[in-house]
């Protein structure tokens, strides 16, 4: 692969390259996250509908939620991530008709922020100044406002699988500039294709997640963010048994060789 990084190279044969300066989740799980997006997030009814269904189907000890802000095509630059996560006052309950006294109580509404550029701006020539830019501003917007900036690292297009590469190294990149978890989504699409190219995890435009591409990516943000295993979940997300373990284990794979875990 000309042009990649060695180390790149290395992740992509199996090494753990990227344990050194990966970051894992510490702490407690975000109960409330927000992803900031595009059409590969909000495809097939959304990725994080499909996340809260593995939450709830596992061992639940507290309420999450989340949201989605997410427009088709968009890229990192064109979300105002500081209007997102402005805080929200909430009258208390003597309030009269709803009115706002002075000093409403005001609170973070999220604890992390879950951010994907467009599908080519990472690897542009063009277009990889603005993500690297707006992948750094962001992530500290996010941290401003108290909560965890995290990069979900998108996919390769069918038709063009040496975006695999590109896209991990600029991510891992922007993740050790940013100080940002990486959730390797795109790499959990090279190992599930190379290790069974039979299950679909693209639509026909050989660009949008299938229902097993957005299952795939699910069970990756389940172990990369919230430190759940997906191995087991009764959750399949519409697809078979069969499909939806074996995507369990690759996303289990990939996210524990990519986090050095």
């Amino acid at each position: 692969m000309r042009g990649v990084r060695p180390w790149v190279l290395a992740l992509l044969l199996g090494g753990s390259a990227l344990s050194q300066n990966a970051r894992p989740p510490k702490g407690q799980p975000p109960r409330s996250v927000l992803y900031v997006g595009n059409s590969f997030f909000y495809f097939n009814d959304g990725v994080h509908r499909m996340v809260s269904g593995l939450l709830d189907a596992g061992e639940r000890q507290s309420e999450y939620r989340s949201t989605s802000r997410t427009r088709g095509g968009a890229a990192l630059s064109e979300h105002d991530v500081e209007a997102y996560l402005k805080p929200i006052a909430v009258a208390p309950p003597s309030a009269v008709d709803g009115a706002q006294p002075a000093s409403a109580e005001i609170a973070p509404p999220f604890d992390a922020v879950i951010m994907a550029d467009c599908s080519q701006c990472p690897v542009n020539p063009q277009l990889r100044g603005a993500f690297h830019e707006y992948a750094r501003k962001h992530s500290q917007t996010v941290a401003k406002h108290g909560a965890r900036p995290i990069l979900f690292m998108t996919w390769a297009y069918a038709d063009r699988p040496e975006m695999t590469a590109q896209l991990a190294e600029q991510y891992t990149e922007a993740g050790r500039e940013t100080g940002a978890l990486v959730v390797p989504a795109g790499l959990a699409f090279a190992r599930a294709i190379a290790r069974n190219p039979r299950i679909d995890l693209y639509n026909p435009d050989k660009r949008h997640p299938a229902v097993a591409g957005s299952y795939l990516s699910a069970c990756t943000i389940l172990l990369a963010v919230y430190g759940k295993s997906p191995v087991g979940n009764p959750y399949t997300g519409g697809l078979d048994r069969k499909t939806a373990e074996f995507l369990q284990q690759i996303a289990e794979e990939t996210v524990k060789q990519y986090l050095g875990q």
